[in-house]
């Protein structure tokens, strides 16, 4: 077995583990999904109805058990309408994706998460571009102009966002662009298209901005340490230029672990950035939890941290894919 391979198998057993630990929690906290279903004012013979029809009255193993054998499973393509087994069902060909059905929204769960997940990934996607592009930007800058104003005001300025919370900036940026400049929406998600990128645009720049700070700094230590190294002054001796030393060759291995926090950053925010969705009402994968933690919805709970717990181990795939394109000594 190569080491992809082996990372896959490990990643799955993560996924695994993480759900697992989840379904566990989720069904020993004091609280009762059927009360929440059924409503405060509800009669007891009706919560104990709604306890069986959810399947909350078998042991916790039956229960494991069966949400371990619906999540992925063999099934009839197309799946016909009325077929109540695989109503709930997202089917690729003869696969089949069965997350159960939300207690509260009472539509399949993996209706809910198609519905979000992407609109997380695009947030996700603009804040790691907005934070490379401005990190990686400032942060060679200063390492190039080390101990000019350049480079102090990058450095304060860095300081200045790694140690604001993400709703300070949030909020401050809602009140220039949506309130002062009314060039943008305040929050919300749009219905057309045109909508949707602009309503976009305050809660990507809060992540992103947030993000390029601490990227500011990694890259100018970074890049400091690098332009004083052997190779780089071999390079300056046979006359290259000094955007040539910089970007050609100093640059290329401080991307290296780069590549590790982008990473971890793109899974982290492909699960959803809870705090930016919220205060914008970014309808994504960070408000859908925190709605479904409070319902105890535990379906649409294991939903996201299934999409949460993939999107985090596939990133790091991805790094390591990307490690071994930028220094091919890392696959030896």
């Amino acid at each position: 077995m190569g080491p992809l391979a082996r990372r896959l198998v490990w990643s799955i057993f993560i996924v695994w583990a993480v759900v697992s630990l989840t379904f566990v929690i989720n069904n020993v906290l004091p609280s009762d999904p059927a009360r929440m279903v059924a409503g405060p004012q509800s009669r007891p013979q009706d919560v104990a109805r709604i306890r069986v029809q959810l399947g909350l009255d078998r042991p916790l193993a039956e229960q494991y058990g069966a949400f371990l054998r619906r999540i992925v499973h063999l099934g009839p393509t197309p799946i016909r309408e009325g077929d109540a087994t695989h109503a709930n069902c997202a089917a690729l060909g003869p696969i089949h994706i069965d997350l159960g059905r939300s207690y509260q929204k009472r539509r399949p769960v993996v209706v809910v998460l198609a519905e979000c997940a992407p609109r997380t990934a695009i947030l996700a996607v603009a804040a790691i571009f907005i934070q490379v592009a401005l990190g990686v930007g400032a942060g060679v800058l200063a390492a190039a102009r080390r101990h000019t104003l350049i480079d102090h005001v990058a450095v304060g300025v860095s300081l200045l966002g790694v140690s604001a919370p993400t709703f300070i900036l949030g909020i401050a940026l809602q009140f220039v662009f949506a309130r002062v400049l009314r060039v943008l929406p305040i929050d919300g998600y749009g219905q057309t298209l045109t909508e949707h990128v602009t309503c976009a645009i305050l809660p990507a720049l809060t992540l992103g901005v947030f993000g390029a700070a601490f990227y500011t700094r990694l890259m100018r230590d970074e890049m400091i340490v690098l332009l004083k190294q052997d190779f780089v002054r071999t390079a300056r001796a046979k006359g290259l230029s000094e955007p040539a030393v910089i970007l050609r060759h100093a640059l290329r291995n401080a991307l290296v672990p780069l590549v590790t926090v982008v990473g971890l950053d793109l899974g982290v925010l492909l699960g959803g950035a809870v705090v930016t969705e919220a205060l914008f009402r970014w309808p994504g994968l960070g408000a859908l939890s925190v709605q479904a933690l409070l319902d105890r919805d535990g379906p649409v709970i294991m939903g996201t941290v299934l999409v949460t717990s993939t999107a985090i181990v596939l990133s790091n795939v991805l790094v390591d894919l990307l490690y071994v394109a930028l220094d091919p000594r890392v696959g030896r």
